[in-house]
């Protein structure tokens, strides 16, 4: 069992991430004790979108992570954020050696396309924003329309109106500790 105020938590993301799901669960994360690196393809400040939206910095590049480091990993949503994390080898890698790892995966909104492009959906019950249900099924996951899902330790949510229950089910992950999980091809 981990206890939160021991755990290193990852998020990833790049521009146009969705706001409250990038800054909810950090913020939920570090006010229970965790420590949360963000990570990006570099280290130049990110931002949610147009406007007033808010920024942040990276800790690290993707090629920086060291995955032993880490219990678990959060991908945010938004749309141009997953879309150009799934494009990048790198990114798909990263998501791939801590499924194999064992370690806990949360996603949330338009994240899981990342997963989809890692190829660790496949049978899985899984929960995303509506308009990419079928892009989960046509990968090989049980959708599911709920606020979260949780299918051995890889965690879904469908958007921000979900993050109270998003937050909580991290939390009990990482108290869990690591997942013995099978991953089949896509």
């Amino acid at each position: 069992m981990t206890q939160i105020k021991n755990s290193n938590v990852l998020i990833i993301a790049t521009n146009g991430f969705q706001e409250d799901e990038l800054f909810s669960p950090r913020e939920t994360l570090m006010e229970n004790g965790a420590t949360v690196h963000l990570a990006s393809l570099d280290k130049d400040e990110i931002s949610a979108g147009e406007g007033d939206s808010r920024t942040i910095t990276p800790d690290m590049t993707i090629e920086d992570v060291n995955v032993g480091d880490y219990n678990a990993l959060i991908i945010p949503g938004g749309l141009a954020n997953p879309d150009t994390l799934r494009a990048e080898k790198k990114v798909t890698n990263l998501v791939r050696e801590f499924a194999a790892e064992g370690k806990i995966i949360a996603s949330i909104c338009h994240g899981p396309w990342v997963l989809i492009s890692a190829g660790i959906v496949k049978d899985r019950e899984m929960t995303a924003y509506p308009t990419i249900k079928d892009d989960l099924i046509k990968a090989g996951a049980n959708y599911v329309d709920q606020e979260v899902a949780i299918s051995n330790g890889i965690i879904t949510s469908r958007s921000p109106d979900d993050l109270e229950a998003f937050n909580a089910k991290i939390i009990e992950e990482i108290r869990e500790g690591l997942h013995e999980r099978e991953l089949k091809a896509a």
